[in-house]
């Protein structure tokens, strides 16, 4: 982080200007937008507070996935003829790709 300074010394700094790091154990973290997730596997995650405020750092093996639709997961159930659920769970192994979903779901 900072060369020449070892971590007892950063640490001593951080302190003086009221810094608190924790690291938390997270096995995932899933950041959710309108157009996509974001997911990032194999996190390192840093709860930072300072001046008041809170703040996280990650860093991991980062990827992406189009969210689900209700509407998705319906034309597949009624497609495949299986559960909501079960065309929920096959719509995630395709990434969201309706017609290989299907297909899977059918053993074709």
């Amino acid at each position: 982080m900072f060369p020449g300074m070892n971590k007892r010394g950063i640490e001593a700094a951080m302190k003086k200007m009221g810094i608190k790091q924790h690291n938390i154990d997270a096995s995932e973290v899933i950041i959710k937008t309108p157009e996509k997730d974001i997911i990032i596997s194999e996190p390192q995650v840093a709860r930072v507070e300072m001046m008041g405020q809170e703040t996280f750092q990650i860093s991991g093996n980062v990827s992406e996935r189009a969210p689900l639709s209700e509407e998705d997961v319906k034309t597949v159930s009624e497609q495949a003829g299986v559960s909501l659920e079960d065309a929920e769970k096959a719509l995630k192994q395709t990434n969201g790709d309706l017609a290989e979903a299907i297909m899977n779901l059918k053993g074709q």
